[in-house]
């Protein structure tokens, strides 16, 4: 989840486990842990394709964490000394503001590595988006409550925290509900259909739990569209989008194709960059990129036939087609083959300024939610 998100969560533990003896003290070193695992962003493991993989690795581990918690609590309680509260109860707010953390993110599709080291599986449930203010708005307005109240009414402030607590909670529990519901009808849908043995990834749309984003993989491509719980017909129109999986058959064996397809499940598309695209000279933050702040080059140069020389997997958890956040070159064409290169990340395309238009359209049932033809949806009454 996003930092503010993960600072209001480790708040909003802090002031349950200590606010009455600690105060904003609670809250702020609640924010603090609950913030730690996400620094891992500022380790650079060689190239972005690590970078890419590594991130939520050990940090977000709860055998990690439970390791580290006794360590940082100690930090804490030594700073703390001259307050009410004891070592056992710092090191339970440590130990629950790191864990919910790495809990919660496994609620995202990115991939938490949760059961390191016995298993690094990136646990990804895919039910709640990055950002969902619907999660986070709760856990902000209970925190801020608690503190106001503290002084008063503590045990109103306790209430108050609680609550924001329990709503995210029970979001959280929403979501995972909704997207089995959409996942149903995806499935019943492509039963009958010629990809009816494809796999399934069901995911949120930006910022919230009712429109949900639908993608179906089959052998020379997938489809994508999207669903709306507040129509909920029943009805699932995608698009399909080529890729060309067979750019990677001299490459199987190759460490960065082999932990891309490993990483996304086996949702990536595979295609050849076009002419004029850019990739990032080195690894780059999705925020840097939104803001342009990374360096980029050419990143592929045409070939005879009018072809881009290099190779590019995207992950196609994350955004949506034309705009997938995460995508990188793994190969480039030489001599006739298709050779194995050092990884470099493909720039984000930018979202056009009417990005959450067309979101808000595709919620109501207003505009193009894709087709099996890729032709736009019928508009239904109300739509302009």
């Amino acid at each position: 989840m996003d930092s503010l998100t993960q600072i209001a969560l480790g708040a909003a533990v802090g002031t349950a486990v200590l606010g009455r003896k600690a105060g904003p003290r609670a809250a702020l070193w609640g924010a603090v842990c609950g913030t730690l695992p996400d620094l891992d962003v500022l380790l650079s493991h060689g190239d972005p394709v690590r970078d890419f993989t590594l991130h939520r690795a050990e940090s977000h581990a709860l055998f990690w964490q439970t390791l580290a918690a006794p360590v940082i609590a100690g930090i804490v309680a030594w700073i703390e000394r001259r307050g009410p509260a004891r070592y056992r109860e710092w090191l339970l707010l440590v130990w629950l503001s790191l864990v919910t953390h790495a809990l919660l993110d496994a609620f995202t599709v990115y991939g938490t590595q949760l059961l390191l080291p016995f298993s690094d599986y990136p646990v990804g449930v895919g039910s709640i988006f990055i950002i969902d203010p619907l999660y986070t708005v709760p856990l902000v307005v209970g925190v801020a409550v608690a503190l106001l109240l503290r002084g008063r009414n503590p045990a109103g402030a306790a209430r108050w925290n609680a609550a924001g607590l329990v709503a995210s909670t029970a979001y959280l529990a929403w979501t995972v509900a909704a997207q089995a519901h959409v996942e149903g009808i995806a499935n019943r849908a492509f039963a009958s259909a010629s990809f009816g043995e494809g796999r399934v990834l069901v995911t949120p749309a930006p910022l919230n739990s009712l429109l949900w984003r639908v993608v179906v993989m089959d052998d020379a491509g997938y489809h994508e569209g999207h669903y709306s719980l507040l129509r909920d017909d029943g009805v699932l129109n995608l698009e399909r989008h080529p890729s060309d999986p067979r750019l990677l058959a001299s490459l199987r064996q190759d460490w960065n194709v082999r932990r891309l397809a490993w990483f996304t499940k086996g949702f990536y598309s595979v295609r050849e960059a076009a002419a004029g695209e850019k990739a990032a000279t080195a690894s780059a933050s999705t925020a840097g990129q939104l803001l342009g702040l990374v360096e980029t080059a050419e990143a592929s140069l045409p070939t005879p036939d009018g072809r881009g020389s290099a190779v590019v997997v995207s992950d196609l958890r994350m955004g949506e087609t034309p705009w997938l956040v995460f995508s990188f070159i793994v190969a480039e064409h030489r001599n006739g083959r298709v050779v194995p290169v050092a990884p470099r990340q493909m720039t984000m395309p930018r979202v056009p300024p009417d990005a959450f238009v067309r979101l808000w359209e595709r919620l109501v049932g207003c505009g193009d939610t894709g087709s099996p033809q890729g032709e736009a949806a019928l508009r239904p009454r109300g739509c302009s």
